[in-house]
């Protein structure tokens, strides 16, 4: 088979009742030009039946089961050792892309800048029935975007594009961080070359209990420390960033109900400062 010009990344483990609405979404794409590689860890006969039931109708849909899993780093290698394409995208399986020309303007850009590694775009945060909470817009120049990208993860995961080429010269992602895995990869792709965030809502992105965050806030304080410790020397504010990576860590062990009281309004804060721009639900 000829390569596709994209390949699309999506890992799933056991949440079968997005993943539909999600191939759905790519499906939709105005650029046809693409690869999905399904990474399934784990048991869930749904999932399976679901994937292996749409790769049959669409042969541009390759599914991969693996038994026994890793974690998001090591599951997203896999899939990256299977694309074809010159371009990776990447969609959670519980997100959706709301735009049609998501794929398309994302190659044109990176086809026209080649000094580009990544690009992303804004999302509308929703909920467990798909109501919305609040949009974001992420900061847009590289410039910009590289300010603050060691107080905030500088590009949203769903929305993201990158060169097949500079994330394999970057060494792919780091297997052995418990989490943040893909602030890592950006600030690596950010150090090879040019990041760029589209103005545009372009993904849907799914915020619910199974979604997992808050649960692995003591293992993803960790990662941070690592990350900006790694990456720190090569950005602004290292001094600054690794004081507020050590204070998360203090804060992911402070006593339980009080983090359920306050995680969220917390997130919301750190993401309206150093995250680009926030609006309430249209």
């Amino acid at each position: 088979m000829a390569s596709p010009r994209v390949s699309i990344v999506m890992l799933t483990y056991n949440r079968p009742q997005f993943i539909g609405r999600a191939i759905d979404s790519i499906a939709a794409q105005d650029l046809s030009d693409w690869e999905l590689i399904v990474v399934h860890d784990g048991p869930n006969q749904f999932t399976r039946d679901l994937v292996t039931a749409r790769a049959q109708s669409d042969p541009r849909i390759r599914y991969f089961h693996r038994d026994k899993g890793g974690n998001i780093a090591n599951a997203t290698n896999h899939g990256l050792r299977q694309a074809r394409g010159e371009f990776i995208a990447i969609l959670d399986d519980d997100d959706y892309w709301g735009r049609p020309d998501k794929l398309s303007t994302q190659v044109d850009f990176l086809a026209r800048n080649p000094g580009y590694a990544g690009c992303g775009s804004g999302m509308i945060v929703i909920d467990e029935q798909g109501a919305e909470i609040l949009r974001n817009l992420k900061p847009e120049s590289d410039e910009e975007i590289k300010r603050n990208a060691l107080f905030a993860n500088p590009l949203a995961h769903s929305t993201s594009m990158y060169r097949r080429a500079a994330i394999e010269q970057c060494g792919l992602y780091d297997e052995s961080l418990a989490g943040f895995q893909d602030w890592d990869v950006w600030l690596k792709l950010g150090r090879a070359g040019k990041l760029y965030n589209w103005p545009e809502y372009t993904t849907y992105y799914q915020l619910w209990e199974g979604g997992g965050s808050f649960h692995a806030q003591r293992r993803n304080t960790e990662s941070a420390i690592a990350i900006v410790k790694r990456h720190g020397p090569y950005y602004r504010g290292y001094p600054v960033a690794l004081a507020m990576a050590y204070s998360y860590y203090a804060y992911a062990r402070l006593p339980i109900g009080f983090r359920r009281a306050t995680y969220y309004s917390l997130s919301r804060a750190k993401k309206a400062f150093f995250g680009g721009k926030q609006a309430p639900a249209a």
